[in-house]
């Protein structure tokens, strides 16, 4: 599979900030925001468990459809050579995970989130897909990097030293079950770092304070010159638009009934974030999209955040 050419630019991000500020009803969500006011600052425990819950009443269904522009977006991930290994982290119910296996044969893939309900999905999708190849390259594991830092064995071994890993058991277990793919107590505990990190709309899913240390933990896995690619909400996206007042917990960030957050993202901020982690900024751009609702006949102006970050080299 050939990655086509990446588009990005049905409108302009600017004009839409333009018509955002000027429009009364949108005004609460560009107020200042105490943070002394939300009732919404939780365990960090609470935040992964709310996600375990939508992932065990939504992970199949309308939920699963394959991000087919992934590869698009990140031909990257094309056109890398034979042994590159890639993690994705937060990688749901494999929506992310099959087009990369698709896309190309020489990569193995790592996927860790913290929902066994949709990894065990994952794993029946790529199971279905008849591939022998994408069963032995995809190997997904229970974890959640907004609490723990990653495994020891996915650190290359001269940042082992000063990274943020800690040992893990060789055999990470969820319900009774072992999810395959993790190396044995018998191979090597370092198999020399990732190639690439992917974050696919999942760093909006945790707090904006927890951020930083989870960047730090996907920076301290990645090979000198290694690649983080990133996918997330952008500001005055029609999903932050769409939030009422009352589920307004910080600034650009929001809480849905079910407990679930969403932050939606600024450039300066994704920017910021990812160049206090130590990251090169490589690519950063706002994904401008019209989307069309068939059955309503309307059109939804999506925003996102693309952006490449790499490790400094050696």
């Amino acid at each position: 599979m050939e990655a086509e050419e990446y588009f990005s630019k049905d409108f302009e991000w600017e004009d839409l900030k333009s018509e955002i500020e000027n429009d009364p009803s949108f005004q609460y969500h560009l107020l200042p925001f105490d943070p002394s006011s939300s009732s919404a600052i939780r365990p960090p425990e609470e935040e992964s468990n709310a996600w375990r819950k939508f992932h065990s009443r939504h992970y199949t269904g309308k939920f699963f459809k394959e991000r087919r522009y992934l590869l698009k977006e990140f031909p990257e991930l094309v056109s890398c050579g034979k042994g590159s290994r890639v993690l994705e982290v937060g990688c749901g119910n494999g929506s992310t995970a099959l087009p990369i296996l698709r896309g190309n044969e020489n990569v193995t893939l790592y996927a860790c989130d913290c929902s066994s309900e949709a990894l065990e999905y994952a794993r029946e999708m790529v199971d279905a897909s008849n591939v022998a190849s994408f069963q032995h390259r995809f190997h997904p594991f229970v974890f959640d990097f907004s609490l723990s830092s990653f495994p020891d064995w996915l650190f290359c071994s001269p940042c082992r030293k000063t990274s943020l890993g800690q040992s893990f058991p060789s055999d990470i277990k969820e319900a009774g079950r072992t999810l395959t793919g993790v190396p044995s107590k018998e191979t090597s505990c370092c198999l020399g770092g990732l190639d690439f990190v992917t974050l696919i709309f999942t760093l909006s899913a945790i707090p904006l304070h927890m951020m930083p240390s989870a960047l730090m933990k996907c920076f301290s896995v990645l090979k000198p010159g290694g690649f983080l690619l990133f996918r997330d909400y952008g500001l005055f996206d029609m999903t932050m638009l769409r939030f009422e007042l009352d589920k307004r917990v910080g600034f650009c960030e929001y809480m849905r009934s079910d407990g679930t957050r969403s932050y939606f993202f600024s450039l300066e901020t994704v920017r910021d974030l990812f160049v206090r982690a130590g990251f090169i900024e490589v690519e950063l751009d706002y994904c401008c999209i019209k989307s069309l609702n068939r059955k309503k006949g309307k059109s939804m102006r999506r925003v996102w955040v693309h952006g490449k970050f790499q490790k400094p080299p050696l």
